[in-house]
């Protein structure tokens, strides 16, 4: 019997999707937007797999919707907090990401959000796009300097070391705080949490988000920083407290900050308040937005199901997913 793999979106970058649909029958949610766990359900019912980006929300009602024949969801993501992972594990069913083809491109983009945070970059391009550059002033949009700054990163795993990486040609002072990688290496100094944040020109977060991290910046550690930092988070949005960030750039606690990720993906009108931030530079979630990535992540997601729906371990699971599914007989 041909296998069945429920896709969240009909069209992918890259080769990847068509290369599935020439081993197993793909089914794809045609919907309009980002599709909620109860709009797949009825696609779902006899799926061997499931192809989803790391926002779809992946939840016990979905697996069970999906029934005994599901052996793993695949992820085109390297975050994978909206799978309900402790449900997966109950269910047998594998969980996978795409750790290792992602971080280059999103320390590509990290870096452009502190160049463009401290140097005030966007409001003097939406300035320039309004036709109100009217005349050259010496003091118009003064920014901070990048080159020589001392950088901060929370999450030392591998889109914090590539950022290091291009710190280094900016001859930046880089500080790292992560319980699991307590030592420096030949890039960082690995200080604690307050010290990273005391001590830090730019804070730079590359965290997963777990219970542990959620709004792990807040007010509090906001006024822990210096009056002249730039937050930047090309993580995940509930890493940072949104309400508290938006005070602080109102009232001047840190000198700018730049997001490429939000609480709630997508978002709209909601997020007017603080987009239009003048010393905020906001993104759609685009860190890893080049063609090249973008398609190695869908290949990689692809090659995960296929090594599991084939009887092999599971190339990348998430931490905690095992690599194989359980044996028949799970209790859903």
């Amino acid at each position: 019997m041909t296998q069945r793999v429920l896709s969240t979106r009909q069209e992918l970058p890259g080769g990847g999707l068509a290369r599935l649909g020439t081993h197993v029958d793909v089914v794809p949610w045609t919907g309009a937007g980002k599709p909620e766990p109860a709009e797949l359900a009825g696609l779902a019912s006899g799926a061997d797999g499931i192809l989803a980006l790391g926002n779809d929300r992946i939840d016990a009602e979905l697996l069970d919707a999906a029934g005994p024949s599901l052996r793993v969801v695949a992820l085109a993501s390297m975050g994978f907090d909206a799978v309900d992972r402790q449900a997966a594990a109950e269910r047998g069913v594998v969980v996978t990401h795409t750790p290792g083809v992602l971080a280059e491109t999103t320390a590509d983009l990290a870096f452009a959000l502190f160049l463009m945070a401290r140097r005030r970059l966007g409001s003097a391009r939406d300035r320039l796009h309004a036709g109100g550059w009217d005349l050259f002033r010496m003091d118009d949009y003064l920014g901070l300097d990048v080159f020589g700054a001392t950088l901060g990163l929370v999450g030392y795993g591998q889109i914090g070391r590539a950022v290091a990486r291009r710190a280094a040609g900016f001859g930046m002072r880089v500080l790292h705080h992560d319980p699991f990688a307590p030592e420096d290496d030949d890039l960082s100094h690995a200080v604690g949490f307050p010290t990273l944040l005391a001590g830090s020109d730019i804070v730079s977060l590359h965290v997963p988000l777990t219970e542990s991290t959620r709004g792990l910046i807040g007010a509090d550690e906001l006024r822990a920083m210096k009056p002249t930092a730039t937050l930047v988070n090309t993580s995940r949005g509930g890493v940072v407290d949104e309400a508290a960030l938006l005070a602080a750039l109102r009232d001047g606690v840190i000198h700018s900050a730049g997001l490429d990720v939000f609480e709630r993906e997508p978002r709209g009108a909601d997020v007017a308040d603080l987009v239009e931030q003048s010393r905020l530079v906001a993104l759609p979630h685009v860190g890893s937005a080049t063609e090249a990535t973008r398609a190695a992540m869908v290949d990689l997601a692809v090659d995960n199901l296929f090594d599991v729906l084939s009887g092999r371990p599971a190339r990348t699971p998430v931490p905690g997913s095992a690599a194989v599914p359980a044996a028949e007989g799970v209790v859903r």
